[in-house]
């Protein structure tokens, strides 16, 4: 999707709940997106597969699959953004959607506008580097902005949209120490609103996937930047 085409994003929402579906839909619809709803997990992953989506808007509580399992299984095959419609006093659920690939959450019950704000700025967000930016090195971490690709060793390492547009953020800047408003800025945009917890979550899970907590160093009460590796 080209950056300000603000027309063609397709969302696919998985929401049991047919009433508040039908409520989104009718929402996203009059800010000319091409909506798809689907009542449970195993339809909105066929969906998926077979007409793939832009950005996912997935229930946590769906029947048969829920919806961690089911942004588990998306993450396998499609890198669309997804936001996760959790409950109020769930942060369990908050936490565990953002380690298995989502991008972003929303508390039930949640205001329409908000969601349009995530959605609209997480489609300022480019899909792709918008020029021929080199490589970057930390140690045995390599990270390629053009090809959105990220190798330790050698071997390559599956990061989710945002992740990678985290790391790549601190690694644009690798002797700066980025607040966490700053990476939520970068990454996010300026309009962006909600808490800073979502940065530490990916930080974590980013982390974890790298294989050491040295390559993304911490400053206590501030913020990130890149470590030595």
């Amino acid at each position: 999707m080209p950056p300000g085409d603000m027309q063609s994003l397709r969302v696919l929402i998985v929401e049991d709940d047919a009433q508040q579906a039908a409520a989104t839909r009718r929402l996203l619809e009059r800010e000319s997106f091409e909506v798809t709803v689907c009542g449970d997990a195993e339809s909105g992953l066929k969906q998926a597969r077979t007409y793939p989506a832009d950005l996912v808007v997935l229930d946590v509580n769906l029947p048969g699959i829920d919806g961690i399992e089911a942004c588990r299984q998306l993450r396998t095959f499609s890198d669309a953004y997804v936001i996760m419609l959790t409950g109020l006093d769930s942060e369990t659920d908050r936490v565990i959607g953002l380690s298995v690939g989502a991008d972003d959450y929303i508390a039930k019950p949640y205001s329409p506008r908000e969601l349009v704000a995530r959605i609209r700025a997480m489609q300022r967000r480019p899909r792709a580097a918008e020029d021929a930016t080199p490589p970057r090195e930390f140690g045995a971490l390599r990270i390629d902005p053009g090809a959105r690709e990220v190798a330790v060793a050698g071997q390559v390492i599956e990061l989710s949209r945002t992740e990678f547009d985290l790391l790549d953020a601190l690694a644009a800047q690798p002797r700066m120490t980025l607040s966490r408003q700053q990476l939520l800025e970068a990454v996010w945009g300026e309009s962006w609103f909600g808490d800073d917890h979502v940065i530490d979550v990916h930080m974590s899970n980013l982390r974890k996937k790298l294989g050491s907590p040295a390559y993304v160093a911490t400053v206590r009460g501030y913020g990130y930047r890149m470590g030595k590796g």
